[in-house]
């Protein structure tokens, strides 16, 4: 199936590709705008959630409600500190196998996961 992307697309999906982490809309919008490829918060959004929609772009929701956007290549896993926000990546997955019971039993297409585990970080354990 061939996908028709919008300029729109493309230039966010080239924009992530050269971040290689996650970026808030807001960061987006303005990235493009510094690079003369501006386009309108709106745009953003609504090419985002496409992207989103079509397996290209995940999204994940930090502890004060921000949302951050990146391609989609692999499962994401964190630790969260909810006291100062530090999030630290961990690498192994306990439900790689759940994911693909989920797929067969409810014939799912799953594009990613995330696995996030909030708590206090050991700095902030001590104050």
């Amino acid at each position: 199936m061939t996908v028709i992307r919008t300029r729109s697309q493309e230039r966010i999906l080239n924009l992530l590709k050269s971040i290689k982490k996650g970026i808030s809309a807001q960061d987006i919008y303005v990235e493009l705008r510094n690079s003369n490829q501006g386009m309108g918060l709106a745009t953003v959004y609504r090419s985002l959630e496409a992207l989103k929609l079509e397996g290209m772009v995940q999204m994940r929701n930090l502890a004060n409600g921000e949302a951050l956007y990146s391609l989609t290549q692999q499962d994401k896993h964190h630790l969260t500190c909810l006291q100062c926000g530090t999030s630290i990546q961990i690498n192994q997955c306990p439900v790689h196998n759940l994911e693909d019971q989920l797929e067969t039993n409810h014939k799912f297409k799953i594009f990613y996961h995330t696995l996030e585990f909030f708590g206090l970080c050991s700095q902030c354990q001590s104050l």
